[in-house]
């Protein structure tokens, strides 16, 4: 830090990583209360478990019991016994305390915490590390993960991560000591940044791919190889699809519009049928500043701009403002201040928004942005089973309040020996309406259909594509109570979504698919897609939970949410569904991500039979996080989960040390499938 630096600090806080609101006409909300549904709605047969816990069934033809509409469960034959249940464990209680805790029977390891080297796999801490050396190390944050097995082991393979954000707070040996909020950074009298804890910060983002290996004890440590790299804020980028060589994402860097620098913000994430991984670019917009010609494609996203007041534009981590002003770091001020916009970064968000495939097993290659998946705050992306000589589909959240869930079905079909990325570089983007009687129906978001025309301000397909948002503002669609992590049922096919929370939904603005408000806990929705194809253009819609504490969840009845229906219990309250998952043998993994409050402890992880309805909770994590990512082994018994911003001493219970955010491994001590 220069001299100056040192005598002159001035703190800049702007807070966490919640997506900055974003400026948006809302679309005419529906005015019925499930009434119509609920109609021709049957609730599982002899499900009182299910009612008791506040699941209420789809009752769809294809979906649960897959009879073509009757739920009745199948008689057994003579002589043929029960089914062992699909949860075999014990539920967990609430805790509020700094571990974690998970059932009887089961043991869990630390794995690689933020700063694990990459070259020799040491897990120390050391704050005085250097931007350059945070490049060869874990990033923070630890979001979206998957574990890509070597030659189909279960004991050797690599674990692709994302880092989210940073908290610069715990990162740099200049703050110790400083009563900072998790998102501030410290400029010199002359608002300038240290270039190195800007390297540094942006060395933490991004993604990690590491190869781990199960020793003899049984525990997993990281292995030194070739395989190892972390892809960050600075990493060279492809641009692919329609929006690539438009002029809207034509820069300095990138005079042809076909590259950009880097990825950030990189929440859920998703795997290709092919076997690539798929990092998602979440809450990317409140990194940049324009203090000049703001356009839609700024303002529908949030960047910041000045205030009323005059007061200049602050962007999140304020990176543009590092004293060197290398092009690296100046690119993340959007403001129009060359001839053209071959001059500056006025184009730079529209570089970010988007989907990021990277393949584990080349550490040459180069990650691309696909575009044709659209623009907006991409909480991850799951894909549906992959079906020879058919299109490629898949599903997309925006998580943001009021935003919506999309899917992309590709224009090309799908041949498992020739398949590749270049799928997601052409076919149709959907974005979701759900009706008020339970149907619903996708919209193509393409130009020069439903509006979305030269007239209206789409004068391309790439003009649609980076304003995903105001495309699917024009054909209107559901605005949701924040979409986060989609998940699909390897038995039948269902669609399930997270809906977290919406604080801000009045009670006279709800939906039939977001029926409370304002939404506090969150609800889970899902779908069957028409005829059992995914690429179906309409499909038929439930509830499958509602969150909340013992008086506030529960199903909705004809005449909207009863508070006297059915609850959740002891065993299962939970708020704010954020990721989820469902495992080969259709387990419903549900992460929360609530903070710790009261009834419902630290943030955990539930496992739901969508078949009984009956859900339980798994695992309890420390104080402070948030329970996020999820993986498993081919072989079901190595789980991996990631621990998100933990504010207390673990895992490391040294108070030398900030809290660290880590993936923790969970196996069951007989050898088992976990979840049995």
């Amino acid at each position: 830090m220069s001299t100056d630096m040192q005598r002159h600090v001035i703190m800049v806080d702007n807070g966490d990583a919640d997506e900055p609101l974003s400026t948006r006409q809302m679309n005419p909300l529906f005015s019925g209360i499930l009434e119509a549904r609920l109609g021709r709605r049957q609730i599982l047969k002899g499900s009182a478990g299910a009612a008791a816990i506040g699941f209420m069934s789809l009752g769809l033809a294809g979906c649960i019991s897959g009879s073509g509409g009757d739920n009745d469960e199948p008689e057994l034959a003579p002589g043929e016994e029960e089914p062992p249940a699909l949860l075999g464990f014990s539920a967990v209680p609430v805790s509020f305390e700094d571990q974690i805790t998970i059932p009887e029977g089961y043991s869990h390891q630390v794995l690689i915490p933020w700063g694990t080297s990459l070259i020799d796999g040491d897990t120390r801490f050391r704050i005085e590390s250097t931007g350059a050396e945070q490049a060869d190390q874990v990033g923070s944050h630890h979001d979206g993960m998957h574990f890509f097995p070597i030659d189909g082991s279960s004991e050797d393979g690599l674990l692709v991560l994302n880092h989210e954000y940073v908290e610069p707070r715990l990162m740099h040996a200049a703050y110790a000591g400083q009563d900072l909020g998790s998102g501030a950074v410290l400029l010199s009298s002359d608002l300038k940044r240290v270039d190195d804890e800007v390297l540094k910060e942006m060395n933490a983002h991004g993604v990690t791919v590491v190869r781990i290996v199960r020793n003899l004890n049984g525990e997993w440590q990281v292995q030194p190889d070739g395989y190892n790299r972390r892809i960050t804020a600075l990493t060279p980028m492809k641009l692919s699809g329609p929006v690539a060589g438009s002029d809207l994402v034509k820069t300095l860097y990138s005079p042809d519009g076909t590259a950009t620098r880097g990825t950030i913000n990189n929440c859920g994430s998703g795997v290709t049928p092919w076997n690539t991984y798929m990092a998602a670019e979440e809450n990317w917009a409140g990194y940049f500043v324009n203090e000049g010609t703001y356009p839609r494609e700024h303002e529908r996203y949030g960047v910041p701009r000045p205030k009323e007041d005059g007061t200049r534009a602050s962007g999140k981590y304020e990176w543009h403002l590092a004293e060197s002003g290398n092009d690296e770091y100046v690119r993340f001020n959007a403001t129009d201040s060359g001839a053209t916009a071959l001059d500056d970064y006025r184009n730079e968000p529209n570089t970010f928004g988007w989907m990021v495939e990277i393949d584990p097993f080349d550490p040459d290659s180069t990650p691309v942005k696909r575009t044709a998946m659209g623009r907006f705050g991409h909480e991850g992306v799951v894909f549906a089973p992959a079906v020879e000589g058919k299109s490629v589909v898949c599903y997309s959240g925006d998580d943001s309040r009021f935003e919506y869930i999309y899917k992309f079905v590709s224009r090309d079909p799908y041949y498992q020996a020739s398949a590749s990325g270049a799928l997601l570089d052409n076919g149709t983007l959907y974005v979701a309406r759900f009706n008020a009687d339970g149907s619903g129906e996708w919209m193509p978001l393409v130009h020069g259909q439903n509006g979305l025309d030269a007239s209206n301000g789409f004068a391309s397909q790439a003009e649609v594509l980076v304003n995903t948002r105001l495309a699917a503002d024009r054909l209107g669609a559901t605005p949701m109570d924040r979409p986060e992590w989609g998940a699909i049922d390897p038995a039948n096919g269902d669609v399930y979504f997270t809906l977290t929370n919406n604080s801000q939904r009045g009670e006279d603005e709800t939906n039939e698919a977001n029926p409370r408000g304002p939404n506090t806990h969150g609800h889970i929705i899902r779908w069957a897609e028409t005829g059992e194809d995914h690429a179906a253009t309409s499909f038929e819609w439930d509830i499958f939970l509602f969150a909340g504490d013992s008086g506030e969840s529960g199903k909705p009845t004809s005449i909207g949410y009863d508070p006297n229906g059915e609850k959740l219990t002891a065993d299962n309250i939970l708020s704010s569904p954020d990721g989820m998952w469902i495992d080969p043998d259709s387990r419903v993994w549900i992460q929360m991500d609530s903070g710790d409050t009261d009834p419902f402890g630290n943030c955990a992880m539930l496992v739901a039979d969508p078949t009984t309805g009956e859900l339980k909770r798994f695992l309890v994590g420390p104080v402070g996080q948030e329970i996020t990512g999820i993986s498993m082994t081919p072989d079901q018994r190595t789980l991996f989960i990631n621990v998100q911003h933990p504010s207390g001493d673990w895992p490391d219970y040294d108070p030398s040390v900030p809290p660290r955010s880590a993936t923790v491994v969970v196996w069951k001590d007989d050898g088992g499938i976990v979840g049995t």
